[in-house]
């Protein structure tokens, strides 16, 4: 059986569209959560209120970020190579599937990492104010990332729904 040949059967494809959105809306949900912690150790004047935040955010990251997004990339192309639309078949396929590809890689290594020097800048400090904490710019990438993440998640969305025509030339043609 060719690549090509492979096809998911109508209840396998419905299927694996529900793992897709689902994962897709939970790893969308997760960045609005780590957004909002975010926003909230910015725009506090609380050292206890943020600490609250940092604190909470890599156990989001921990239990959330590798499952939500690897179930994101795999059903995607699971659903891209067992339907018609191909994986580079068609331009905003291929779009999504990049995008996906990078935000995954930039959860995994990056984000969580991120979540993790935010909670251990907090953890030095367990007592004082904001800023005796010398968070830097740490604040802001802790809403940066997450609502670069959201606009990424946004594109994807808009691209599954309008799916704009255009399809990739071959190599062959």
């Amino acid at each position: 059986m060719t690549a090509s040949a492979f096809r998911l059967s109508p209840t396998a494809r419905k299927y694996a569209v529900i793992v897709h959105i689902v994962s897709s809306v939970g790893w969308l949900g997760l960045m609005l959560c780590v957004l909002t912690l975010g926003a909230t150790g910015l725009l506090t004047s609380s050292a206890d209120t943020l600490r609250g935040a940092y604190r909470a955010m890599p156990l989001l990251g921990d239990v959330l970020v590798l499952p939500l997004s690897l179930v994101t990339l795999l059903s995607g192309l699971l659903l891209s190579l067992g339907t018609p639309w191909g994986l580079f078949k068609y331009r905003w396929v291929a779009v999504k599937f990049w995008l996906t590809l990078a935000a995954a890689g930039a959860s995994i290594f990056a984000l969580t990492a991120r979540l993790h020097e935010a909670a251990d800048l907090v953890a030095r400090h367990p007592t004082g104010s904001i800023a005796e904490m010398h968070l830097g710019f740490t604040r802001y990438l802790l809403v940066i990332v997450p609502t670069v993440a959201l606009s990424v998640y946004t594109v994807s969305v808009v691209l599954s729904v309008l799916k704009p025509p255009g399809r990739r030339r071959s190599s062959r043609a």
